[in-house]
């Protein structure tokens, strides 16, 4: 693992997220995208080096808005990349980790994504980041 990509918090209303996190960091957000695969709306804020991604949930199915339901809001998911995601998942399975997408799958910010199930990381979401070479 590279570095940490981002930290995903989970939040009930996107645009006043949005207007909480700009006051906060003193800049805006520079990119909204919908994940149409995960029922999300991501929104990511530039902190220094780091990225902060707020996630909204667009229907009451989705794993946000289950989240938000159990937990309420905060943060979501901590984000690592890496240089190759594939091989990555097949070491830490056999590492004994849970890993909750066997394959990549595209995810926001123009990224392949995949989870580690919290019960084998401390109670802690993984997110495993690996940048789409076009």
């Amino acid at each position: 693992m590279n570095k940490i990509e981002h930290i995903g918090i989970a939040v009930k209303n996107l645009a006043d997220a949005n207007n909480l996190f700009k006051k906060l960091f003193n800049a805006p957000h520079y990119k909204i995208e919908t994940v149409a695969s995960e029922g999300v709306n991501t929104s990511f804020f530039k902190v220094g080096s780091n990225k902060v991604e707020l996630l909204e949930a667009t229907n009451p199915e989705s794993p946000i808005a289950k989240f938000i339901e159990k937990r309420g809001e905060g943060i979501h998911h901590i984000a690592f990349d890496v240089d190759d995601i594939a091989s990555e998942l097949v070491r830490l399975e056999q590492e004994g980790f849970t890993v909750l997408n066997k394959t990549p799958k595209k995810g926001a910010d123009n990224k392949m994504v995949a989870f580690l199930h919290p019960k084998s990381t401390n109670g802690v979401l993984i997110e495993l980041c690996q940048d789409i070479k076009e």
